[in-house]
């Protein structure tokens, strides 16, 4: 790179010589803490057809230099890593796409907002507003930005990325985490892309949840496609059991704008959970309802206390598709600085499923108080006869010490907080495609 950093590559290249324009060419970005290896699946799928460029990020791999999480140095180096490759005389340098998860999603999303001339892109599994993923409602997700944080050596993380690390973790000086966050965001520019986007999103992701997808596939004005599929972070895994699915489309997105084969994809799909082999295509976001639950009790709560108040049995199946919300009355003293909600859905005989959590900041507040709880946007399957189950404290490890997204940071020890009935607002699938 041009501050002399190293940064460890593979090339794959077709079998077959290129074209006399050259081998239209594939970039992949990996998540955080990875390594370009990790991509050979992916790099695999893609090679036949196009040269593949996989490298280690900044700070990586055996990469040199250190990590600021898609800051401005690695916007230098996805710009350096596209000219290089252009350079190459068996490369068409007008057909050069990119391929990114995670923290390469964002990459690739900031690049092209940046102006990274890329013909086409792919994103899976990431943010286009970080704040907004890492602290919705002004609460951060401590526990996601721990474990991002952790997969990184703390001498390979960039001063930047220490200076904000532990004001992140506590939900303080958000003004400092916002501005870091806008400047690795793709959110606010991506009304003025019109290059081929196809946005791979997970139906169950607690680190990047739909919404963030919804909402970069509404600002995009060039040809795009969404696809929520039965992988991600947390509580999901990648790949998931349609792996092989989205990277068929993935391929045919790639062959129709960097190779030219004319192929149709729907403009939305949504992978059924568990998954059958077959997918719910739509033209728009399908429709939802929205069911309302009313869920009474009174309780008080202290340090790390709980509330849990628990529905009927539902008498059909329900599948959730979009944020879920929480409305209650509380009454605050003491310091009381966060609320977290965890819902769960209990079948008659089977484990229990997270469906959704959020929180919200309390910091400052005092008395009593309308709080309105907005959780993560997930598709999941609310079985026949299951029941739900709200969790209400100061951190998800509450509902069950292996959830660990909203840790249990300390408060003051004179900080109280009196709950009164919720009310639980589910957007529900009119038409369920899991069974």
């Amino acid at each position: 790179m041009d501050d002399g950093v190293d940064l460890a590559a593979t090339l794959y290249e077709p079998s077959d010589a290129p074209a006399p324009a050259g081998y239209p060419a594939i970039v992949l970005f990996h998540a955080i803490g990875g390594k370009r290896q990790d991509l050979a699946a992916i790099a695999q799928r893609f090679d036949e057809d196009f040269a593949v460029l996989a490298f280690d990020a900044r700070g990586h791999g055996q990469s040199g230099g250190l990590v600021s999480i898609d800051g401005p140095r690695e916007m230098a180096d996805a710009r350096e890593v596209f000219n290089q490759l252009a350079a190459r005389p068996e490369i068409d340098k007008t057909r050069i796409g990119a391929w990114g998860i995670s923290l390469g999603g964002g990459a690739v999303l900031r690049s092209l907002v940046e102006g990274v001339p890329w013909a086409a892109v792919e994103t899976c599994e990431t943010w286009t507003d970080l704040f907004s993923a890492l602290a919705p409602q002004n609460l951060t997700k401590s526990g996601a930005i721990f474990q991002f944080l952790s997969s990184v050596p703390t001498d390979r993380l960039d001063p930047s990325v220490l200076a904000i690390r532990d004001d992140a973790l506590a939900s303080r000086n958000l003004s400092a985490l916002r501005a870091w966050t806008d400047a690795r965001s793709s959110l606010k520019l991506l009304k003025t892309v019109k290059t081929p986007v196809f946005m791979f999103q997970g139906r169950r992701d607690f680190a990047f949840d739909i919404a963030q997808a919804k909402a970069g596939y509404a600002q995009l004005k060039g040809p795009k496609r969404l696809y929520i599929g039965d992988f991600g972070h947390s509580p999901s895994t990648f790949p998931g059991p349609d792996f092989a699915q989205m990277t068929k489309l993935g391929l045919a997105w790639f062959d129709r704008y960097l190779g030219g084969t004319s192929t149709t994809i729907a403009p939305i799909s949504l992978a059924p959970s568990p998954w059958r082999g077959k997918l719910r295509s739509f033209t728009k976001l399908p429709a939802t309802r929205r069911l309302t639950i009313d869920l009474p009790g009174n309780d008080h709560l202290a340090g790390a206390g709980r509330a849990q108040r628990t529905s009927g049995r539902f008498t059909g199946n329900a599948e959730t598709f979009g944020s879920a919300t929480v409305q209650l009355t509380a009454r605050l003293t003491g310091g009381w600085s966060r609320l977290v909600a965890v819902l769960t859905a209990e079948p008659r005989k089977g484990t229990v499923t997270v469906v959704s959590e959020g929180g919200i900041n309390t910091a400052g507040l005092k008395g009593t108080r309308k709080l309105a709880i907005r959780l993560l946007d997930t598709a999941t399957l609310i079985p026949r006869g299951a029941r739900l189950t709200l969790t209400l404290a100061s951190s998800s490890v509450a509902q069950n010490p292996g959830n660990l997204l909203y840790l249990n940071l300390p408060m003051p020890r004179t900080s109280r907080i009196a709950l009164g009935s919720a009310k639980l607002t589910l957007p529900i699938l009119r038409t369920p495609v899991s069974r």
